[in-house]
């Protein structure tokens, strides 16, 4: 069997889009090693048809983190055979494309976003320029690019003329099938009111977590159901307290991808309103979109480009003309008060998820892959 080694610098647990690669090459014939890390607070994993491999690290951030993480991936890549080395987001590339060079072997980048763009970086000039560095004399180089959009495709491709496909970020149709019913009760939700979502591993700033929860002031008749983790999360947990609003918001925290799909299909409606605040966030297309089409759940939107798209195509929600909470709330409180509009909605993401599926979505990928089976 070819061996594939995929790594990422997350503790693999929420990553969603990894998971659907890994499983996609194990059907393909491959031996697959998921490699990641793993972190003090990091859940358990789930059996996997792939191997993974997490490696505990002395540092969990800043400087040290990265510089542990790349010797650690480095000296892990250097003494395990691999066929192909698959490198997801730029603070895996070094250490891969180093061994490709050292070892032979294909490399395929995937890259989720646009790294060098990130809020984490903006403030940061000196972080900023290290990462842009290795990006500038890595990427041009490269034959077999990934990404998750067309507008960080185009960006991409323009910026180094390099050829860059692009592969959605979409759950499998399987999922939706397998999923045992909770019911509200078992999951400690609300059974009389609206829920209403927001969910994903990166609930950060300049995401509109800030402005759902204020809006929840003037919403009636409804519970803000929040399932993940990010850098607000504590900040919402006070903002909740002083507003008064714990009749009106539930935290439930980070959970397993399964777990997550029974919060989602509970839900009336979906929130992701990311905000126009830098080039990564304006080209943006959450999972978390997807995973609410597929669970049937309507979606409210920030009207960036790429999400904007799939819900006028598909007429799965509406989009917000701004970030205010007060216009935030009178969004929801329209919708979920329109109980015909809301049945239609829903039936479009039912759909919307036919066409919308890792099934269609792994073709190019599968068709990439098979090519290396045949060297």
């Amino acid at each position: 069997m070819k061996k594939a080694i995929v790594s990422v610098i997350n503790d693999l647990s929420t990553d969603q889009r990894v998971h659907k690669v890994c499983t996609s090459l194990q059907a393909m014939g491959y031996d697959v090693t998921l490699v990641g890390r793993k972190q003090r607070k990091s859940l358990p994993l789930q059996e996997r048809a792939y191997k993974t491999k997490r490696m505990f690290l002395l540092f969990e951030n800043g400087p040290l983190f990265y510089l542990e993480y790349q010797k650690r991936l480095f000296w892990y890549l250097i003494f395990h055979k691999a066929d192909v080395l698959v490198s997801n987001d730029l603070d895996t590339l070094l250490p891969n494309f180093l061994v490709s060079k050292l070892k032979g072997g294909e490399l395929v980048y995937d890259s989720h976003e646009i790294f060098c763009e990130v809020p984490e970086l903006q403030n940061n000039p000196t972080k900023k320029n290290i990462w842009k560095s290795l990006e500038r004399w890595i990427f041009p180089k490269l034959k077999h690019v990934f990404t998750v959009n067309d507008s960080i495709a185009k960006i991409y491709s323009e910026e180094y003329k390099v050829p860059v496909q692009v592969i959605r970020n979409i759950p499998p149709l399987v999922n939706q099938l397998k999923l045992k019913p909770t019911t509200k009760q078992e999951l400690g939700i609300p059974q009389n009111k609206k829920i209403i979502v927001l969910q994903g591993a990166g609930i950060n700033i300049d995401r509109g977590a800030e402005e759902a929860v204020e809006a929840m002031q003037y919403v009636n008749d409804a519970v803000l159901m929040i399932v993940g983790s990010g850098d607000v999360i504590t900040l919402l947990h006070q903002m909740v307290e002083k507003l008064n609003l714990s009749d009106k918001a539930i935290f439930v925290g980070k959970v397993p991808f399964e777990k997550l799909l029974q919060y989602t299909h509970h839900a009336d409606l979906g929130l992701t309103l990311d905000k126009d605040t830098n080039i990564n966030y304006r080209y943006s297309l959450p999972n978390k979109l997807f995973d609410y089409i597929h669970a049937g759940v309507p979606v409210l939107a920030s009207g960036l480009v790429e999400i904007k798209n799939i819900i006028d195509q598909y007429k799965v929600g509406d989009c917000i003309q701004s970030h205010d909470p007060k216009h935030i709330a009178d969004k929801i409180n329209s919708i979920l008060n329109n109980e015909n509009q809301l049945q239609d909605w829903k039936k479009n993401c039912k759909i919307a998820a036919e066409n919308l599926n890792w099934e269609k979505e792994e073709k190019l990928l599968t068709q990439v892959y098979a090519s290396f089976l045949l060297k």
